[in-house]
C-alpha cells in the first residue's frame, strides 16, 4: 500500500523519481508482506490437515482466527489441526498487532506533513498578520520624540550632558522593558498556536477514525445484504448487525457469510476494518478516555482522595474566606505555643521565591563571565533532569529569556551581550517565525539542552585558547629574562 502511495505520487507529479522510505513505511511493508505470508501459508496448511475444505474455506478459518472473531461456523476437525491452533493463533495476532501499529504510525505521519504542519502555517500566518510588523523602529522614533522633548527642558550645556545621560539609560531601560512584553506577546501567541495544534492533531485524527469506521460499517453491510440476500435472506438491518458485531469482534455466530461471494468480501473486509476500529479505540484514548480520566482524577481529588493545594487554590480566589481562615490558623497556633510554653509571636515561614517578572529580567544587572558559566552548569543539570518528564515539559518566557542570556554568552564579549540585548532584546529569534524553537521536530527540553551543551563547548575552547596563550606571554617573557641575565658582564670586567 506504501509503494501504491508513493507511486501514484510520482505520477502525479508530488514525488520524486527517486524518494527514499521511512521507517515506518519500512516497517508497514515489511510487516504486511509477513502478515499474508503467515495466513495465507496457515491456510495451506489446514486445507491439508483437515480434508473437505477448499483453499478459501481454510483462508476464511484463518482470517477469523487471527482476528479473534470466532463465529463457529468453521473449527478445527482433528488433533492435529488444534494443536497447531496453538502456535498459529499466538503469531498471528502478534504480528497483527504489529502490524496496526505501524498503520498507525504511517497516518500519523502524513496526517503531520499534510494536515497538521498546514494548520499550524494557517494559524501562524494569521497571528504574524495581526502583530505589528516593525515594532522596533516604532520604539525608536518615539524615544527620539521624548528625547527632542526633553533637550528643551534642560537649560544649560551641562545640564544638558547629564541629563542626556540620565535619559539615555532610562530610555534604554524602558526600550527592553517594551521589547520583552513584545516578544512575551509572541511568545504567549506561538505557545497557544501549539497548544491548539495539538488538540486539533488529536481530534483530528479521533475524526479520521470515526469517518472511517462509519464506511466501513455501512458500505461493508451493504455488501453483505447484496451478497448473502439470495442465502441467507439477509436484510440491510441485520447486515449492520453483523458487520457492528464482526467490527468488535464478537463474533456471536448467529449470523456469518456462507456463500462463495461473501467470504471473499468478509476477508478483504475484514483485514481492513478490524485495524481501523482498532485504531479508532487508540485515538479515542487519547481524546475521549484521556477526558473522562482527567475528569475522574479531578473528581478525587475534590472528594475521596484530596491531592493537597486543591482547596488551597479555591480558598485564594476568595479573599475574604481566606482572611478568615488564616486568622483561625494563627490564633489557634498561638494558642498552642502558649500551651507548649513558647512565647508568642509571628511564625517564620519559608516560602518560594516568586518567579522574576519583565521589569525584574529588563533590570537585570550584568553578571561577570564567571557567574554566567556557573549558572549554564546549573541549567544544563536542571534542563537534563527535565527529560524525563511526562508530558514534556514546556517553559516559561522568563526561563527562555534566562537560558538564551547562557547561550550566547559564549559567543561574544559582555559588552556586545549588554549591546545585542539593548537593541534586539533577550531572544535572538521570532517567536512565530520559522525559526522559532516551538517549529522545530524536539521537544523543547531537547532542543535547550543541545544549544546549552554547544555554549559550554564553546566557553571551554575559549578559556583553553586563553590558558595557550598566557602560558606562552609567560614563557617568552622569562626567556627574556634569562637571555638578559645569561649576557649581563660580571662585575670583575667592567
Amino acid at each position: 500500500m506504501a509503494l501504491m502511495i508513493n507511486m501514484l505520487g510520482y505520477f502525479l507529479g508530488h514525488y520524486p523519481q527517486h524518494f527514499e522510505l521511512s521507517d515506518e513505511q519500512r516497517n508497514l511493508i515489511l510487516q504486511t508482506m509477513m502478515f499474508f505470508i503467515w495466513l495465507a501459508g496457515g491456510a495451506g496448511v489446514f486445507t491439508r490437515l483437515d480434508s473437505g475444505w477448499q483453499y478459501v474455506d481454510a483462508l476464511y478459518f484463518c482470517d477469523v482466527t487471527i482476528l479473534t472473531v470466532g463465529f463457529g461456523d468453521f473449527h478445527p476437525l482433528n488433533d492435529t489441526s488444534r494443536g497447531l491452533i496453538f502456535p498459529y493463533s499466538v503469531g498471528g495476532i502478534v504480528i497483527l498487532g504489529l502490524m496496526v501499529s505501524s498503520i498507525r504510525k504511517f497516518a500519523q505521519e502524513i496526517s503531520h506533513d499534510n494536515i497538521v504542519k498546514r494548520h499550524v502555517e494557517k494559524r501562524r500566518a494569521r497571528t504574524i498578520d495581526r502583530s505589528v510588523s516593525n515594532a522596533v523602529e516604532l520604539e525608536e522614533r518615539q524615544d527620539a520624540e521624548k528625547i527632542k522633548e526633553y533637550r528643551h527642558r534642560l537649560p544649560s550645556n551641562r545640564h544638558l550632558r547629564t541629563g542626556m545621560k540620565q535619559l539615555r539609560r532610562i530610555a534604554s531601560q524602558k526600550q527592553k522593558l517594551i521589547l520583552l512584553q513584545e516578544e512575551k506577546d509572541r511568545f504567549d501567541a506561538m505557545r497557544n498556536i501549539q497548544q491548539s495544534t495539538s488538540k486539533f492533531k488529536k481530534y483530528s485524527a479521533l475524526a479520521m477514525s470515526v469517518i472511517a469506521f462509519g464506511l466501513l460499517w455501512c458500505v461493508g453491510a451493504v455488501g453483505f445484504w447484496q451478497a448473502e440476500q439470495k442465502s441467507q435472506g439477509l436484510s440491510y438491518f441485520q447486515a449492520l448487525y453483523f458487520c457492528y458485531v464482526s467490527l468488535l469482534t464478537i463474533g456471536y455466530g448467529d449470523l456469518s457469510p456462507s456463500s462463495n461471494a461473501g467470504k471473499p468480501f468478509f476477508i478483504v473486509w475484514s483485514l481492513v476494518a478490524v485495524p481501523t476500529m482498532t485504531i479508532l479505540i487508540s485515538d479515542m484514548g487519547d481524546t475521549v478516555i484521556a477526558s473522562f480520566k482527567r475528569g475522574t482524577f479531578t473528581l478525587a481529588d475534590w472528594t475521596v482522595l484530596p491531592k493537597a493545594g486543591v482547596w488551597r487554590a479555591l480558598l485564594e480566589r476568595h479573599p475574604r474566606i481566606w482572611d478568615w481562615l488564616q486568622r483561625k490558623v494563627a490564633e489557634a497556633e498561638k494558642e498552642k505555643r502558649v500551651a507548649e510554653g513558647f512565647p508568642i509571636g509571628p511564625v517564620d515561614e519559608d516560602r518560594d521565591a516568586p518567579p522574576p517578572t519583565l521589569k525584574d529580567i529588563a533590570g537585570l544587572d550584568r553578571l561577570d563571565e564567571q557567574a554566567l558559566a556557573r549558572k549554564l552548569g546549573l541549567a544544563i543539570r536542571r534542563i537534563a533532569n527535565d527529560l524525563s518528564a511526562d508530558p514534556p515539559r514546556m517553559y516559561t518566557y522568563e526561563e527562555w529569556a534566562e537560558y538564551t542570556r547562557l547561550i550566547r554568552f559564549s559567543r561574544m564579549s559582555p559588552a556586545e551581550l549588554d549591546e545585542e540585548e539593548e537593541e534586539q532584546g533577550l531572544i535572538e529569534w521570532d517567536w512565530i517565525g520559522e525559526d522559532s524553537p516551538m517549529m522545530a521536530e524536539k521537544c523543547e527540553s531537547e532542543w535547550l539542552l543541545d544549544r546549552l551543551c554547544e555554549s559550554l563547548d564553546r566557553y571551554m575552547r575559549m578559556h583553553t585558547q586563553h590558558h595557550k596563550k598566557g602560558r606562552t606571554g609567560r614563557s617568552r617573557r622569562r626567556s627574556k629574562v634569562h637571555f638578559s641575565q645569561a649576557y649581563t658582564k660580571p662585575q670583575h670586567l667592567e
